[in-house]
């Protein structure tokens, strides 16, 4: 303290203490940042989701292709069609597409935005002459004054087209999953899973950073001088960075050995904890965004999964508690759209006795219908979903 007062005194300031290192600008340090989400929008969901994740990816194109491959059977309350105007549509919807094509394009939007948008092409008959899916990235809902929708708007190209849906029946079959906050768009599965797809996303990218380093942990190069002290010269160290970018990073470099002079030394690092951690954390995203979207780990080839017995219920499930309940709310509201269209009541719907993978579950149903005395016939096929007529009509 004395000492100090006397240099202040004779106005001699103190020498300013600073310490220099010349591996001071490749020192990290670690802080607690914000957290770096990906946009919420369907277009980059869409991209950072099904085009660049192998999970989600599978999830949509498991769900969408076994709800779309399901049989369907088109009937009344009286009789079942082999042959209708509206089953024929569905079975060739447009002359570039199939059913099981129209389908799964129509329940891969509801899977990634949460919106479907079916277009009906009007025909030389009542019933519609071609179906079409529409982009739901690409429509826009024009809301009424009292809220209810009376156009939907389709851009593309810079160009708008305009459907009215004020008209008797609308042109547009608007198939949308349920939303809490959200009068006239649904909430898809994968923006539930977004923040667990970020995760899995970011794994990925921290593996495919320690391939593209060798595939082992970081080290680092200690310089020792003269006599323990000294430092490295500016170009000395832009040498020592350049020669290491250059022949010991990438793939291609994996293994090459390390030739180090001057007083330089490796020491390599470990594996930390937290780095050995990533791969659980990994698969626990892929769980999360297997489970958001209803398809069992299992299936999917995660480990870890022991909900199921075996893969045969796992499959089981898959198809009773997320295919089944998909496509037969989807059938249900594109008959009920395609009735009007024809002018009659028509019930357009899954053909359960057809589905593999619920057939030991279907043949105990119809044993016990059909075992129990007590139900007239008509009961019996109102309980297995059949019609009040035995034979099936033809239209």
């Amino acid at each position: 303290m004395k000492l100090d007062f006397f240099r202040r005194s004779a106005g001699v300031d103190a020498a300013p203490e600073r310490k220099a290192s010349a591996t001071g600008r490749v020192m990290a340090f670690g802080s607690a940042g914000r957290v770096a989400w990906s946009p919420r929008d369907t277009a980059s969901l869409t991209r950072t989701g099904y085009a660049a994740n192998p999970v989600v990816h599978r999830c949509v194109k498991m769900i969408a292709e076994a709800a779309a491959a399901l049989p369907l059977v088109l009937q009344d309350s009286a009789q079942r069609y082999d042959s209708h105007p509206v089953l024929r549509l569905v079975q060739r919807p447009n002359p570039a597409q199939g059913k099981a094509e129209l389908f799964e394009a129509l329940f891969g939007h509801l899977l990634l935005s949460g919106d479907g948008y079916l277009e009906a092409v009007a025909g030389a008959d009542a019933v519609p002459g071609e179906l079409h899916v529409l982009r739901s990235d690409r429509m826009q809902v024009v809301p009424g004054s009292d809220g209810w929708p009376v156009a939907y708007e389709y851009a593309v190209g810079g160009r708008r087209h305009r459907f009215d849906a004020t008209a008797e029946v609308a042109p547009i079959c608007h198939i949308r999953a349920f939303h809490p906050q959200d009068d006239h768009y649904g909430l898809s599965p994968l923006q539930a899973a977004a923040q667990a797809l970020d995760v899995h996303n970011a794994a990925s990218r921290w593996s495919k950073a320690l391939l593209d380093n060798a595939a082992r942990p970081s080290g680092a190069i200690v310089y020792t001088g003269a006599d323990g002290a000294g430092g490295l010269s500016a170009d000395q160290y832009d040498r020592l960075v350049s020669e290491m970018e250059t022949h010991h990073q990438g793939a291609r470099n994996a293994g090459r050995p390390m030739l180090l002079e001057g007083g330089l030394d490796w020491k390599p690092m470990g594996f930390s904890p937290s780095d050995m951690e990533f791969q659980k954390t990994k698969e626990s995203a892929a769980r999360e965004i297997a489970l958001a979207f209803g398809v069992p780990p299992m299936l999917l080839g995660i480990p870890g999964d022991a909900t199921f017995a075996n893969y045969q219920e796992a499959n089981r499930a898959f198809y009773r508690l997320t295919v089944l309940p998909l496509a037969t709310r989807v059938t249900a509201q594109v008959s009920d759209w395609l009735s009007r269209f024809a002018g009659e009541v028509l019930e357009l719907r899954p053909d359960l006795d057809q589905v593999p993978a619920l057939a030991a579950e279907r043949s105990e149903v119809w044993r016990r219908v059909t075992e129990a005395a007590f139900l007239s016939d008509a009961e019996k096929r109102s309980l297995l979903g059949l019609p009040a007529q035995s034979e099936p009509a033809d239209g």
